[in-house]
């Protein structure tokens, strides 16, 4: 990896390699696995939903053993600096594309829910939107951290204040259609869900771009505003 230091150890370098790809592996179980999520919902296929039940359990797999690959790691290498960054952003990144795929089944199941469930199912075209759009946000943080690129990241992250506008903008119409026909609350509610499963994915691709920030920069960029990561990215 260009930005991971060349070590005297050739094996070092390929244990790296080794964590690196397969974290890219787990990122595109995690995307694939929401992908298939909202088609499921988008159709309301009731068989691609069970689908995507049925293969979280391998995303928490893979968090498990990457897990154990950074921890022996530490142990037999005693990274530090860039490597030590690295590392600690590969740990936090696995956490969040599991929390990714959490959300993702949780969708799912509010699919299940939605399709045996009669009532108008136009007012889901504003959870289809919000789901391209945060799904556009997952690929692009898995793409920084692939790139390793603090600028793209930036961006992303600068996407997930839009995402929260969409969630809030959701309810209010979600809202409006309980009121207007109360027969129409508990498919409502359960679109609620979906629209907060939305909301924390893109918290989620927010993180990662974070870590990515962490690993290139060397500073931690948690819990501060765009602006200030902005300042942090420019100035180095």
């Amino acid at each position: 990896m260009n930005n991971i230091t060349q070590h005297i150890s050739r094996q070092f370098d390929n244990e790296l390699e080794t964590i690196r790809s397969n974290v890219l592996a787990m990122g595109g179980l995690a995307e694939q696995q929401f992908s298939d999520a909202l088609e499921a919902l988008k159709s309301f296929d009731v068989s691609r939903a069970e689908q995507v039940i049925e293969n979280e359990i391998r995303l928490n797999s893979c968090e498990v053993a990457i897990d154990e690959e950074c921890v022996t790691l530490l142990a037999r290498r005693q990274p530090a600096a860039g490597d030590l960054r690295f590392v600690m952003a590969v740990i936090k990144t696995i956490t969040d594309l599991e929390r990714i795929g959490d959300e993702a089944e949780k969708i799912a199941r509010m699919t299940i829910s939605l399709a045996e469930k009669s009532g108008h199912r136009s007012y889901y075209t504003g959870i289809n939107a919000m789901g391209v759009f945060v799904r556009g946000m997952v690929r692009e943080a898995l793409d920084a951290f692939a790139r390793m690129d603090s600028q793209g990241a930036l961006v992303t992250a600068g996407k997930e204040p839009e995402s929260d506008e969409q969630y809030a903008a959701l309810l209010r119409q979600l809202v409006t259609y309980m009121m207007e026909d109360p027969r129409s609350i508990s498919s409502v509610i359960d679109a609620v869900w979906v629209a907060r499963a939305l909301e924390r994915i893109a918290d989620h691709a927010r993180n990662i771009c974070e870590y990515v920030i962490y690993f290139v920069e060397g500073k931690d960029v948690r819990h501060i505003s765009i602006e200030q990561m902005e300042d942090t990215v420019k100035n180095g």
